[in-house]
């Protein structure tokens, strides 16, 4: 079986979740980073990109996009989607949060310099609010997983999200122990 094969550009962005899925799942991958216009017109007319944007990877014979059909098929693959269905929902669900608090983040670069404090002020407030707080109950009702008691892909979506979030306040994570205990147990034993 060869390595998958990650088609992305050089930086973390929705690439940065599934880079964390695979390393928890103990899974070698090779990247091709695209630094020029050429590579992505070349993929585009080899057909790789359905939907003619990245990421894209390559596995099993297939070359699948959308992050998350990406992770959902690595996830179910190695074990880190859950016992049964109704765990799945609820990874689906926490996996679908952490995304929805990357989302202004990785368009932040994008923002008209105006914008951006404006947007950084919303950043911390959602997470600090609304997120975090989610998260920190379900970890404290759980046993320091989000579903179940095994590591799963929302687990790992949310720790990508947090890191996003220490970028711009590395002391966000004050208020929230279980998130904070689970984030270094996730670094130290899967780092990428």
């Amino acid at each position: 079986m060869s390595k998958p094969k990650l088609y992305y550009f050089n930086g973390r962005g929705k690439m940065e979740s599934i880079r964390w899925l695979l390393a928890a799942a103990g899974i070698e991958f090779e990247e091709e980073y695209l630094e020029t216009r050429e590579q992505y017109e070349k993929l585009l007319k080899d057909g790789a990109l359905l939907y003619e944007q990245v990421p894209m990877v390559e596995i099993d014979g297939m070359k699948l996009a959308q992050t998350n059909a990406i992770m959902n098929y690595i996830a179910a693959k190695h074990n880190l989607y859950g016992k049964d269905i109704q765990e799945r929902a609820l990874i689906d669900m926490y996996a679908e949060g952490a995304r929805d608090l990357m989302v202004p983040m990785m368009h932040r670069p994008f923002l008209p310099s105006a914008e951006k404090e404006s947007n950084l002020t919303m950043i911390k407030n959602k997470a600090k609010n609304r997120y975090f707080p989610a998260f920190e109950k379900a970890l404290i009702q759980q046993s320091g997983f989000l579903v179940g008691n095994q590591l799963s892909v929302a687990d790992l979506n949310l720790l990508e999200a947090v890191l996003m979030v220490e970028e711009i306040d590395p002391h966000i994570l004050s208020e929230f122990p279980e998130l904070q205990i689970l984030c270094d147990l996730l670094t130290t034993c899967f780092p990428t």
